[in-house]
């Protein structure tokens, strides 16, 4: 019975005590954000026959889908040019913000707000890569993921270092003002009617009075209590959105594998061979042609995809096999990229794939660019490779670590969780742990 109690103990304090996986949270961050960005770049010059107010699928034909299955979409709230222009622009800048982790709190609502009105727009725009990400948007806003390789995390270390020079750090202006005026929009939106009820209107005043709570705490000296009840509620709820986003990728995988298994075409190994010689899907059709020549192989790559996607889900309690089919499902993805011409599609599946990387291939990573970011600016100031023991994003420093226990903001900003300082989590070493190391 102690036995038990123990290990319970040990299980609530590691889910409360600090975020988990907070390499993994920053690169599915940077994944999603950086994938609807490029998507909404590439797409730029389309935009008005995807999702303006006279495209083919019209402002007056959305109006009357999203009144019948209520979906929410800022694009509905006015049918002018001028709105659309704004919105789609304002797309394009959350979503780089959020990549950067520049007030990744506020951000991340916004990304979702982007991505949801858009592709709720037309909902006939689009594929399986959409689905993902219309998803992970959600699940972002509940995450800490600007705790790494994030402006966010940069500017608390920059702070911390200034604090313990002795130097008094200036108050954040950015962050509450960021506050007011979305609580301005977000109340002048719902006085004119506009949120036509469901739960993302409720997640955004939630979200908008969580984040004025916590900069009112953090700017109370003497409240250390309800500094270290918020942290724990925003630690579990990131736990809690972490596992979720890996569960939605098992679940993607299992169920496509399985499905895959009750067609014919599956079943006798030609499944892979119609795609490559659709119009369509083929962007370079000598490519698809020279893989297609040989039965055996598209026999092999039939048989293997369904065989990696139905054991994937089993495989994660052991990570040397884990991390092998992790490699192949990416490789597999980045082939599609390439061969069917679905570069976006397979941008969010290797992002959704990357929140079971290793902790210490993260790390290895993240080392890596540091150094070619160090040697880069060496280059320009004449200070060698440029990666100094203070620099915030020098690997292991507490610009890649978001400072100890930190998340972002932490200086009462209103735009950020600022987790209190705590002991380095276990899972940011090597031990074993499913989908977060080695």
């Amino acid at each position: 019975m102690n036995r038990l109690s123990l290990t319970l103990s040990r299980a609530i304090a590691r889910v409360t005590e600090s975020p988990l996986g907070r390499y993994q949270s920053a690169v599915i961050r940077i994944g999603f954000a950086g994938t609807w960005l490029l998507f909404l770049l590439r797409e730029f010059p389309h935009r008005q026959e995807l999702y303006g107010p006279d495209g083919p699928w019209s402002w007056d034909l959305a109006r009357r889908l999203t009144s019948d299955n209520h979906a929410f979409t800022a694009l509905m709230w006015s049918g002018g040019q001028l709105w659309f222009e704004v919105f789609y622009l304002l797309a394009i800048l959350s979503s780089a913000a959020l990549m950067l982790g520049w007030r990744t709190r506020t951000a991340s609502l916004l990304f979702m707000v982007g991505v949801l009105s858009l592709q709720n727009r037309s909902v006939f725009v689009g594929d399986g890569g959409d689905n993902v990400l219309h998803l992970m948007s959600i699940y972002l806003v509940f995450t800490r993921c600007g705790g790494v390789w994030s402006l966010d995390a940069r500017r608390a270390a920059l702070r911390e270092a200034a604090r313990e020079r002795g130097e008094r750090a200036s108050g954040d202006r950015v962050g509450p003002a960021l506050w007011v005026v979305l609580g301005l929009v977000l109340g002048g939106v719902t006085l004119a009617g506009r949120f036509d009820g469901g739960l993302v209107p409720v997640l955004l005043w939630t979200a908008w009075a969580g984040l004025g709570l916590w900069g009112a705490v953090q700017r109370l000296e003497r409240a250390r209590e309800p500094r270290i009840l918020l942290d724990v509620i925003a630690n579990v709820l990131h736990n809690g959105a972490l596992c979720v986003i890996m569960a939605e990728a098992c679940l993607i995988y299992a169920t496509a594998g399985w499905y895959k298994i009750q067609g014919s075409r599956w079943q006798d190994g030609t499944a892979v061979y119609y795609p490559l010689h659709l119009d369509y899907f083929s962007p370079w059709p000598g490519l698809a042609d020279l893989m297609s020549s040989s039965g055996t192989i598209m026999m092999i790559v039939a048989y293997g995809t369904v065989m990696v996607q139905v054991a994937f889900p089993f495989t994660l309690f052991n990570r040397r096999v884990k991390n092998v089919l992790l490699v192949v499902m990416m490789t597999e993805h980045a082939v599609i990229a390439v061969v069917l011409g679905l570069p976006f599609f397979s941008l969010a599946m290797i992002t959704a794939d990357a929140v079971f990387l290793p902790t210490s291939f993260l790390l290895l990573l993240g080392g890596l660019v540091a150094r070619a970011r160090g040697r880069m600016a060496g280059r320009g100031d004449g200070h060698g490779d440029g990666a100094r023991p203070d620099d915030p994003g020098h690997e292991g420093d507490s610009g890649l670590e978001g400072g100890p226990g930190r998340d972002g903001e932490s200086d009462g900003s209103g735009d950020g969780d600022g987790t209190l300082p705590a002991p380095r989590s276990p899972e940011e070493g090597t031990r074993g742990h499913v989908g977060f190391t080695a």
